[in-house]
């Protein structure tokens, strides 16, 4: 299964732009509410570097790409209608908003840091909107919609915890269909100081906390200060900074990452999505228009805050929010490949702390039946089944049965 990164945000702030820009879509932008009037699905990519250089060998990858030495895994990018207040009572399109970021392992939610959109996410004069306002309005749905399930369904829970149900067990059953588990159930009551209280007299701020908590642990998010190349955007970028300084805060240019994929796809410049620069190599292709616009994204955007930031934040939701590492499971050790013969083959992403037992689970449940070891081919050392795995490792996984199987070849020799 893909790791899911789902967009947030009120309407108007860009969603929609940054999903094209970094899935190569067309769907419809506007600028009245609900132009996304049902979640969107697409391909986007995390990006690593690639092993294969380090190795001195040439990669024929299989479930990814490989360009110039960079990964691209596949992930899949949900843009979710913008949210309207009173959303998680089901106004506007609430419910389906809620059910499908429900299945997010992480929210990208997206601002609009020049201030151009009021309360309701109707467009208004730059710099009169609040972006602070809008993410705590959007945060603000998310928790009451984790305190309506709770509340919703307390006598489920005292009556679980009366029959001898552990109390983060009987909790967690209520929200297992989006995602959270027990880990973030005992976490979020320890953190919460509620661990030693009973649930039975849990008031209507121990359970506001609860949810706020729950919600935060179990959907990871990021700021996404989009409109970075509006005038005005970069007072409100330092705001948001400033005030949200528990958060990663991302300054982002759906517009400019939109642009220069667009030209990189015609061919007029060579660029690759997260690049701190790019080339123009079809000068007498463009129009002055273009030209221009070239050189703002090069001067104003990629000059004062490296790169336009759509990339670099699924990066950042990959690997820092949710914690993953590349694995690179290989069958033949001496070649790096699969079965086929296709080196180094498969970039798989697995969560910080997994290990050799999980790499052969999720590579095939069968795997696990007479798991002896797993091999760390870059330095040739055998490692434990309970071996942590880190990132870039390149492994092979050792069975009982392949064992067998070389030494039957040996014999056979």
């Amino acid at each position: 299964m893909p790791i899911k990164i789902g967009l947030i945000g009120k309407t108007n702030t860009g969603k929609t732009t940054f999903f094209n820009s970094a899935t190569l879509s067309s769907e419809e932008i506007s600028s009245y509410p609900f132009t996304t009037k049902k979640p969107v699905t697409g391909t986007a990519h995390a990006v690593t570097l690639c092993v294969h250089p380090e190795f001195k060998i040439q990669d024929n990858p299989n479930n990814s790409k490989c360009v110039e030495g960079w990964r691209y895994i596949p992930i899949e990018l949900i843009d979710l209608p913008g949210l309207i207040k009173d959303a998680w009572e089901g106004k506007g399109l609430g419910n389906q908003f809620l059910s499908i970021a429900a299945q997010s392992d992480a929210l990208l939610h997206v601002v609009d840091a020049s201030g151009g959109i009021d309360s309701t996410g109707k467009i208004t004069e730059v710099g009169t909107g609040d972006p602070i306002s809008d993410f705590a309005d959007i945060e603000e749905e998310l928790i009451m919609w984790y305190l309506k399930i709770l509340e919703g369904n307390r006598d489920k829970v005292s009556k679980l915890i009366r029959t001898g149900t552990d109390i983060s067990d009987a909790i967690t059953d209520l929200y297992r269909g989006i995602g959270v588990t027990t880990t973030h159930v005992k976490e979020t009551l320890r953190a919460t100081g509620l661990e030693e209280k009973d649930f039975d007299d849990f008031d209507n701020a121990d359970s506001k906390k609860f949810a706020s908590y729950l919600r935060k642990s179990s959907k990871p998010t990021l700021i996404v200060a989009n409109k970075i190349d509006v005038e005005g955007a970069d007072k409100n970028f330092s705001r948001l900074r400033e005030r949200y300084n528990d958060l990663i805060v991302i300054p982002v240019s759906g517009d400019s990452e939109f642009s220069l994929r667009r030209a990189e796809q015609k061919g007029l410049i060579k660029y690759s999505p997260g690049s701190e620069q790019f080339e123009i190599i079809k000068s007498d292709e463009l129009n002055e228009k273009q030209t221009n616009a070239l050189k703002f994204i090069q001067k104003g955007i990629m000059g004062e805050y490296m790169r336009t930031g759509v990339q670099f934040a699924i990066n950042v939701a990959v690997f820092k929010l949710l914690k993953m590492n590349s694995i690179y499971p290989v069958a033949n050790e001496k070649n790096l490949s699969d079965k086929k013969g296709r080196v180094l083959p498969d970039l798989l992403l697995l969560k910080n702390g997994a290990t050799i037992k999980d790499l052969a689970k999720e590579i095939h449940s069968d795997l696990t039946k007479g798991l002896l070891y797993g091999k760390d081919l870059r330095y040739n050392l055998r490692l434990p089944i309970d071996y942590q795995l880190r990132d870039r490792d390149v492994v092979s996984i050792i069975t009982a049965a392949k064992k067998q199987l070389t030494l039957f070849l040996v014999l056979c020799a």
